[in-house]
């Protein structure tokens, strides 16, 4: 896919360049019509031909304001180019340097939590670095959510659909992304700032007498102009009339200014928000939860992407009054102030459900298409499935590999719980039990969000995830490592006893305290695990934990191990049945110059 991203990526630097010369064309056209065209309307001047005059005038103003919206469509389109062009440079970054323009959910970082921690699920080099394409605020939670807690097995397989069939459209998941982009950038998020905007009490403006008043006025300007034109001259009573409107508008201009000035900005984010929304409107979807999203967003007698427009153009033409010539006209003939602020009331009263829930389906989109992406970018990572019993379905997996580790370095395992509840794994140091431990649980985290995962095949029910790994001491709170072990440990037990559908994940338990109390109080946790029929994992350095799978048909022991050739350790980080035999400590010391066989 790198090469797919960067031929893009050449594509849309080249449009962009291309644009940048129609709009340095533009400009200088632009500044033709005025300069040549005030000779031009001189010369005509001269000529006392007011025919050809007011046809001059009319032709330039004309072509003046062609090239102005000229302008406009030419730089939204380099907007557009170039945001496209940021989300293919991305996916290049991404793979090469772990480096990404979208959040890392360092926020969502939490020792206590029960493994995000553990696997590295948020921060900078982390499984939601790797997958998370979101730019809103929404999208973020959403996805952060699917990875902080598993989902319904129903929820789940829908996702899979879901993210099936985007994954089959780059064209359209790059279309959407790009049209969110500028998210990245905002500080505002829309959804919550239109719930708060909509229960501001500025939409107690006005009252049926008024509305009726400000549709009728400027029909009874038409009316005062014809009759004097025609019948007799009124023109005093329109002066008073005109001052009477001035005069109302400027008595509310600071109540009205005050409701302007809390939504005048959001116009442009409200257009950029319905280009995206009108690509979900528009295609044909076939899974379910799709179509379900889509039919959130569809209305009876007009497209919601069409009522965001409507808001935004009302926001705009509100913004007239910033001017204050053209307020001035405006409120004397229509009650300009008046007339938008109503219409804004009245739009509000008639799409507000409709158009807060399109940000809800937006963010999830954002979020299934996190997940198509890294379909897409993965084709070789498999769709796991998801077994409905989780007191008695087993986890399998085959070709298994850690997804934040490169897949030239990585070194793919088997395995399954298919015979025992808990899986004693014993090895040398740095042979690769923590990174299998983490292996297991970040793709159980992937498989529970609806994602592929990094493994040719992957079952589970599931299972409630715990974990014991990063344990660390805590000056704020007053804890040394040995209580924060024992406090990690005391949850893992309850947890266990109160959640049959846990499966824990626990990593060398009881480092801050001597061996042969470490020895005891881990073989006295195993057991008690197994009291409580606990499923899951254990790594370890002590051997002398292997032989509890000779008591216990229900503790299976596996090891990672070295070879040593040629006095160099070389370890295959291969799953081997059977307890650990070799160790590497001595050697290693070695290695840094400290001979224990000489102590």
């Amino acid at each position: 896919m790198i090469e797919f991203y960067k031929k893009n990526g050449e594509l849309a630097q080249a449009e962009i360049n291309k644009i940048d010369k129609s709009i340095t064309q533009n400009s200088l056209a632009r500044l033709a019509v005025i300069v040549f065209g005030a000779g031009f309307l001189f010369y005509t001047f001269q000529l006392n031909n007011v025919s050809l005059v007011l046809i001059s005038t009319v032709v330039l103003v004309l072509l003046f304001f062609f090239l102005v919206n000229r302008q406009s469509r030419l730089e939204k389109l380099k907007l557009e180019r170039m945001a496209f062009l940021r989300v293919n440079e991305n996916e290049i970054t991404l793979k090469q340097d772990r480096k990404t323009i979208y959040n890392k959910g360092e926020t969502h970082e939490d020792g206590h939590h029960p493994y995000t921690s553990d696997l590295d699920i948020f921060g900078s080099y982390s499984l939601y670095t790797l997958v998370n394409r979101c730019a809103t605020v929404l999208g973020n939670t959403i996805l952060s959510n699917w990875f902080l807690k598993s989902s319904a097995r129903d929820e789940i397989l829908e996702r899979q659909q879901a993210v099936a069939e985007l994954a089959e459209n780059v064209e359209w998941s790059q279309d959407f992304q790009s049209k969110l982009l500028f998210n990245l950038e905002q500080k505002i998020e829309i959804k919550s700032f239109l719930t708060r905007y909509f229960k501001d009490s500025a939409f107690n403006f006005g009252s049926t007498l008024l509305n009726y008043y400000v549709l009728a006025s400027p029909f009874i300007f038409i009316a005062g102009v014809l009759v004097s034109v025609f019948i007799y001259p009124v023109w005093g009573y329109m002066a008073i009339l005109a001052l009477l409107h001035l005069f109302a508008a400027m008595s509310q201009a600071g109540r009205i200014g005050v409701f302007s000035s809390k939504i005048d900005k959001v116009g442009e984010l409200l257009k950029s928000y319905a280009d995206a929304i009108a690509l979900v409107e528009s295609r044909t979807w076939n899974a379910k939860r799709n179509k379900e999203l889509q039919q959130k967003i569809l209305l009876k007698d007009k497209k919601i992407s069409s009522s965001i427009d409507q808001l935004s153009s009302l926001i705009n033409k509100l913004d007239a009054r910033n001017n204050m010539f053209m307020a001035t006209i405006l409120n004397i003939i229509f009650l300009w102030d008046f007339k938008q602020v109503m219409a804004i009331i009245a739009w509000k009263k008639e799409n507000e459900d409709i158009v807060l829930r399109a940000f809800d389906v937006i963010a999830e989109i954002e979020a299934l298409n996190s997940l198509a992406i890294l379909k897409r970018n993965h084709p070789d990572w498999g769709t796991p499935t998801i077994l409905a019993n989780p007191l008695e379905d087993k986890l399998s997996c085959d070709e298994i590999n850690h997804p934040l580790i490169h897949s030239d370095v990585a070194v793919a395992n088997d395995y399954t719980n298919q015979d025992h509840r808990i899986a004693l794994i014993t090895g040398s140091n740095m042979a690769g039990k923590s990174t299998f431990l983490r292996t297991v649980g970040i793709n159980a985290v992937l498989a529970y969000a609806g994602a592929v995962v990094c493994a040719k095949q992957f079952s589970t029910p599931i299972y409630s995830l715990i974990s014991y790994m990063r344990i660390k001491d805590s000056l704020n709170e007053s804890t040394s490592t040995f209580k924060a072990e024992l406090d990690r440990m005391k949850y893992i037990l309850q947890t266990v006893e109160a959640d049959k559908t846990s499966f824990f994940i626990i990593d060398e338990m009881l480092r801050g305290t001597n061996s042969v109390d470490k020895y005891l109080g881990s073989k006295a946790i195993i057991k008690k695990l197994l009291s409580l029929e606990g499923k899951g994992m254990v790594a370890t350095h002590d051997l002398q934990l292997a032989s509890l799978a000779d008591e216990y048909d229900q503790i299976h022991n596996f090891h990672f191990d070295i070879q040593v050739k040629d006095g160099e350790m070389i370890f295959d980080y291969k799953l081997k049945e059977g307890a650990c035999t070799i160790f590497n400590a001595s050697m290693l010391l070695k290695g840094i110059g400290i001979d224990v066989d000489k102590l």
